[in-house]
């Protein structure tokens, strides 16, 4: 195994890291207060449904994509070798069912979340019982990490 290496942030570290948080402060401020949009779920959610593919499949990459998994993955696979490799290929091959099968379905019905889908096609009570499951799920994912 390799030796453990501490880095520490440098001043252009700490200004780069400032200029992305007001940068982003900023977009999101100027969104705010431009006024005229997003007055509805379906504008804040889906941009009422009028952007292009690009967009929504960078908005979709971002959340997709952690910052833990970022950082993560390059130092397992100096550390563990690059059977981690595997890992994206199952991610690709398994991102091809939902995006072929499930997207279409929630947007023909204008849904934005497989938790609506759960209340129309059953009924609020499956709706709550999916929603405590990922929360249960995530918590104790979450503490995995920690122990």
């Amino acid at each position: 195994m390799g030796e453990m290496v501490q880095m520490h942030f440098t001043v252009v570290d700490y200004v780069i890291f400032v200029l992305l948080l007001v940068a982003s402060a900023g977009i999101g401020l100027f969104y705010a207060f431009s006024g005229g949009r997003q007055r509805t779920t379906q504008e804040f959610l889906m941009a009422d449904r009028s952007m292009s593919c690009l967009p929504v499949s960078l908005s979709l990459l971002a959340t997709f994509q952690s910052a833990v998994a970022i950082l993560g993955a390059p130092s397992e696979v100096y550390a563990f070798g690059t059977q981690y490799w595997f890992l994206g290929c199952s991610y690709f091959f398994g991102l091809l069912i939902p995006a072929h099968v499930f997207i279409p379905v929630f947007y023909r019905l204008r849904l934005s979340s497989a938790y609506e889908y759960l209340e129309l096609r059953f009924n609020k009570t499956v709706r709550i019982c999916g929603t405590v499951t990922f929360i249960f799920q995530m918590v104790s994912r979450s503490a995995s990490y920690v122990v």
